[in-house]
C-alpha cells in the first residue's frame, strides 16, 4: 500500500520457487488491490489475470495478457476449467463430513449463456435459480455477477478453493492455473531478459555541462549530433564557418556566458568522430566533401583552432558519415552522396580503397568488431557486406528495411549478426536481426516499435548483449537484450527522460562506475 509498483511472480514447487515474470508501474499509489475472479476474464483476448487497483480517486483495472499469434481461437492451455458458482455442499452436510468439491465449469465462450449486460470491469450473466442442482449446463456457466446470486464469493476468489480441487499427484501449479496439463507461466510468456530490471537514471546536476549556447541542431540524420570520448565532447555550433565547441568532461558545471574557444572547421559539419586510439584527434566531415583532422591540445582548447592537422580529399560530393576502424590505428572510412565508400590511411593522408556497388544514398555503415568486414545499409533497400582486404565489390547483399526514411546498423552477438533499425512501408519504426553470413535469406526476426519520424540510433553493449535505441527528438530509450535464439529481442525496462534529446552518445565502457553495477 502506498507504492506504485506491481510485481507478478510465478510460484513453482521446484527451485527457484519464485520467478519474477513482470513488473508494472501504475499511475497512482495503491490503496488496495483485489483480483477479479477467473470467470470474468476476457479469455478470447488471452487475459490470464485482472487486478483492480484502488487509488486515492479511482478504481483502476490492470490486465495481464499472454501474447498469442491467434486470438480467434480459445487457448485450452491458458484456461483450464475453473470452479463454478454453485456450492458443492451445505453447512450442515459439511459438519457431517461431506467433502465434495465445487463443480468445475469451462471458460470457453461458446458454452456460455447470453450475457445480460457487460461492464468494462466485469462481465455479468443472470444468476441461476437457487434450487437447481449442478447439471452439464452448469459446468459451462463462466461469468459471475457482483451482487445477489453470488452464493459463495470465497469459491471464486480464494486461492485455497482452486488448490483443493487439484489431485494429490499434481501438486501446486502455476499461480495462474489449476490443471495438470497447464504449462509453466515462463513457457507461456516465453523467455525473459536477465537485464529486464536495468534502471536508467540521470546523474546528479554536479556532473552536467549546462548553459550550452548556439548549438547546431541541423546535422544530417546520418550523424549522431555530437560525439564524445572518455575525456571530452565535441559539439557542432550554429555559427558560420562550421564551428565546433570542445568541452572537457573533467570540468562539469555551468559554461560562461561569453564565447568559448572553438575549432573553426571552415564549412558546415556533416559528421564528426573521435579517434578511439588517440583521445586528442577529432575527424570532421564537411559539406565541402573534405575530411579534416584536428588535434586538440593537452588539457583542452584554450584558444580557437584554425589549422587542421590534415585534410583528406577524394569524395566529389557532400559526406554522410565517418567511422574509425575498431582495431587498426590511422584507418578511417567515409560514405558520401557520390555513392562511394572510401577507406583512408591517415598516416599517409591518402585514400587507400574506394568501395563501389551502391545505387542510392548510404544511410549507415559499421565495421565488424574484429575489423575484417564493413556493412552498409542504403536507401535502395539493400544491406551490403564488404571485405575491403579482398574486394572493392560487396561480398554479399540482402534485403534491408522497406521504408526509405533512414536506417542504422550495428554488429551484435560477437559479430555474427547485424541489427538494423529502420522503417516499414507504413513508416512504423522497427528493428531487424540478420545473420551476417546469410544476408540474402532476409531477417531472422523483426520487431515493430512505434510510429515516430526520427531514425532509431542503436548502441550495443557487447558485454551484456543489450541494445539501446532512441531517436533525435525522442524522450524514450528502448532497451532489448539481443539473442541468437527466437524470439531474439527480449524487452528490458525502457528509460524516459523529462525532455526530448537532440543527440544521444554512449561513453566508452571504461567510464562506467562498476562498483555501482553501472554497465552503460
Amino acid at each position: 500500500q502506498g507504492e506504485n509498483l506491481l510485481y507478478c511472480f510465478e510460484a513453482a514447487p521446484a527451485q527457484p520457487a519464485l520467478t519474477q515474470v513482470t513488473q508494472c508501474r501504475t499511475e497512482g499509489s495503491t490503496r488496495g488491490l483485489a483480483a477479479v475472479p477467473r470467470l470474468a476474464l476476457d479469455v478470447m483476448a488471452c487475459e490470464v489475470l485482472r487486478v483492480l487497483q484502488l487509488t486515492d480517486t479511482a478504481l483502476v483495472p490492470i490486465s495481464y495478457l499472454v501474447p498469442r499469434k491467434s486470438i480467434q481461437d480459445f487457448h485450452e492451455d491458458l484456461f483450464p476449467d475453473c470452479a463454478g458458482m454453485l456450492p458443492a455442499t451445505g453447512a450442515q452436510a459439511w459438519w457431517a463430513g461431506d467433502s465434495q468439491q465445487v463443480g468445475r465449469v469451462s471458460l470457453h465462450p461458446a458454452r456460455r449463456p447470453t450475457e445480460s449486460f457487460t461492464s468494462p470491469i466485469i462481465a455479468c450473466t443472470p444468476p441461476r435459480a437457487a434450487g437447481t442442482g449442478p447439471t452439464d449446463a452448469d459446468r459451462s456457466v463462466s461469468t459471475g455477477c457482483w451482487g445477489d446470486g453470488y452464493s459463495s464469493p470465497s469459491s471464486l476468489a480464494s486461492p485455497g478453493s482452486a488448490a483443493n480441487s487439484l489431485s494429490a499427484s499434481t501438486g501446486p501449479s502455476s499461480g495462474f492455473a489449476s490443471s495438470p496439463s497447464q504449462k509453466s507461466l515462463q513457457s507461456i510468456l516465453g523467455p525473459s531478459s536477465r537485464f529486464r530490471h536495468a534502471q536508467g537514471r540521470v546523474l546528479h546536476r554536479d556532473t552536467h555541462l549546462t548553459n550550452l549556447r548556439g548549438l547546431s541542431l541541423t546535422t544530417p540524420g546520418e550523424c549522431d549530433g555530437f560525439c564524445a570520448n572518455h575525456q571530452r565532447v565535441a559539439l557542432p555550433l550554429l555559427s558560420a564557418g562550421g564551428q565546433i565547441a570542445v568541452l572537457e568532461l573533467s570540468k562539469p558545471g555551468r559554461l560562461p556566458d561569453t564565447a568559448v574557444p572553438t575549432i573553426q572547421n571552415g564549412t558546415a559539419v556533416a559528421d564528426l568522430s573521435w579517434d578511439p586510439f588517440d583521445p586528442r584527434r577529432l575527424a570532421v566531415a564537411g559539406e565541402d566533401a573534405k575530411i579534416r583532422l584536428w588535434r586538440v591540445p593537452e588539457g583542452g582548447l584554450q584558444e580557437t583552432l584554425r589549422e587542421p592537422e590534415a585534410v583528406l580529399r577524394g569524395h566529389t560530393e557532400k559526406i554522410y558519415s565517418i567511422r574509425f576502424h575498431p582495431v587498426a590505428s590511422n584507418l578511417l572510412v567515409s560514405s558520401s552522396y557520390d555513392m562511394t565508400v572510401r577507406i583512408w590511411e591517415l598516416s599517409a593522408g591518402r585514400e587507400a580503397l574506394c568501395l563501389r556497388g551502391h545505387t542510392d544514398q548510404i544511410f549507415s555503415l559499421a565495421w565488424s568488431p574484429d575489423g575484417k568486414k564493413l556493412a552498409t545499409v542504403s536507401k535502395d533497400g539493400r544491406l551490403r557486406l564488404y571485405e575491403p582486404r579482398c574486394s572493392p565489390q560487396p561480398q554479399q547483399e540482402g534485403p534491408g528495411p522497406e521504408g526509405g526514411r533512414g536506417a542504422r546498423l550495428v554488429w551484435v552477438c560477437g559479430g555474427d549478426y547485424l541489427l538494423v533499425s529502420g522503417f516499414d512501408s507504413r513508416s512504423e519504426r522497427r528493428i531487424l536481426l540478420y545473420r551476417a553470413q546469410a544476408l540474402p535469406d532476409g531477417p531472422l526476426s523483426v520487431l515493430s516499435l512505434d510510429m515516430a519520424p526520427s531514425t532509431l540510433l542503436p548502441f550495443y553493449d557487447e558485454d551484456t548483449s543489450v541494445v539501446f535505441l532512441t531517436g533525435k527528438g525522442d524522450t524514450r530509450v528502448f532497451l532489448y537484450e539481443v539473442t541468437s535464439e527466437p524470439p531474439c529481442f527480449l524487452e528490458c525496462n525502457s528509460f524516459t527522460s523529462n525532455e526530448p534529446h537532440k543527440g544521444f552518445v554512449f561513453l566508452p565502457k571504461t567510464a562506467c562506475e562498476v562498483r555501482e553495477v553501472e554497465f552503460a
